[in-house]
């Protein structure tokens, strides 16, 4: 899978939450996540089931935007443990929130950051169902000294 992360002064923070895996009573696979509890969802197969958890995973996360909480940080994963990486549009939008949160920048101060942009486009930027242009989340990434790279990986079988 494809993940983005950010280089935070030396330190990189990808967006790739290790899940874990149960099967209930009825043979259905449940899919949680340690770094983020509020998230998980079931299915029939693994696939539909990691589908399933990663929607719930952005759901979580854009509520702990909105709730104006800290995003917690992918833990490491020991090895052989999988990870789901966020879609990378999506893992943009979390590394401005979390720097924003970091600086104590609220929308409007980094709308007057990026020039005079309207406070309701920086709102679209950390809105993660908003198909904002990644252009966009890279520029205020950018207005607050950061850097995004796209790495890429094989995916698990």
């Amino acid at each position: 899978m494809a993940g983005p992360f950010l280089r935070l002064e030396g330190k990189t923070v990808r967006y790739a939450y290790r899940y874990e895996t149960e099967t209930d009573e009825d043979g259905r696979i449940l899919v949680t996540f340690p770094d983020v509890p509020e998230a998980g969802d079931d299915g029939a197969t693994l696939a539909e089931a990691l589908t399933e958890a990663g929607k719930s995973l952005v759901v979580a996360l854009q509520y702990r935007i909105k709730q104006r909480e800290p995003i917690p940080a992918p833990s490491r994963p020991s090895r052989g443990q999988r990870t789901v990486a966020l879609p990378a549009l999506a893992a943009a939008k979390l590394a401005l929130y979390s720097e924003m949160l970091a600086r104590g920048l609220n929308t409007v101060s980094l709308a007057a950051m990026l020039g005079g942009e309207s406070e309701t486009e920086v709102r679209r930027l950390l809105d993660l169902g908003h198909a904002s242009r990644i252009r966009y989340v890279e520029a205020a990434l950018a207005a607050l000294g950061k850097e995004l790279v796209v790495e890429t990986r094989d995916r698990a079988a």
